[in-house]
């Protein structure tokens, strides 16, 4: 499952993005955890976007723990998005406030 609170948290402290990833919808050992953080995706991006977070720092993927290759595919995606999206820019508030 994919607890919004976690996510909303480590991007309104800075975090750049976050990445869940979970087993193929169907084949999750929990029978529907997957679905749930499905559905929770799209809520959770609601969210952000309502915080003024850009919802594309936060990304739901679906890989089986037999796919290493596709593992590193979507982690080395999800971080060339990141990355041009440039830093989080409440971690960059945060720190000219602190400076």
């Amino acid at each position: 499952m994919v607890d919004p609170e976690i996510v909303v948290h480590a991007l309104s402290k800075g975090a750049d993005g976050v990445l869940g990833i979970g087993c193929h919808l169907g084949e999750c050992h929990y029978l529907e955890g997957n679905y749930k953080a499905d559905a929770r995706e799209k809520a959770i991006k609601i969210v952000l976007e309502n915080c003024g977070i850009d919802p594309n720092r936060f990304r739901m993927e679906w890989v089986s723990s037999a796919e290493a290759p596709r593992f590193v595919e979507v982690v080395t995606r999800f971080t060339g998005d990141i990355k041009a999206l440039g830093p989080n820019p409440l971690r960059v508030l945060k720190a000219a406030v602190n400076a």
